[in-house]
């Protein structure tokens, strides 16, 4: 199961999201982030490696999302900053097995969501 936990900020702002875990070998998993803005499709916003060492942004993000993960604690995390009003959206976290991918239906585990608001 994954949980993540969004909220509501004003443009220029920061918000962090986290991704918790229970019931998943977490260690041995890529996660990524997605974001569905209404109306529209699902779609990549950043991916991290089991390990860490790899990451991967859409282009949309690049400088100024962050991905982590904590594999101890068995949670991610989406540090965002300068957002913008366009970056509304409900964010999702998921999981998989192997390499990092930015595909949508390459991952097997999802959270449930959560609302980003920024507000202009």
């Amino acid at each position: 199961q994954l949980q993540a936990s969004g909220g509501l900020v004003q443009a220029g702002g920061s918000l962090r999201l986290s991704c918790a875990t229970s019931g998943l070998t977490f260690s041995r998993r890529a996660v990524a982030w997605f974001l569905q803005a209404p109306g529209k499709e699902r779609e990549f916003v950043a991916a991290i490696s089991e390990d860490g060492e790899s990451v991967r942004y859409a282009d949309s993000v690049e400088g100024r999302f962050t991905i982590s993960r904590d594999n101890a604690k068995k949670v991610a995390y989406l540090q965002m900053n300068s957002l913008k009003p366009e970056d509304t959206a409900v964010y999702y976290c998921a999981a998989r097995f192997g390499f990092l991918a930015s595909t949508r239906i390459l991952y097997d585990f999802w959270g449930q969501g959560t609302q980003v608001t920024v507000s202009s």
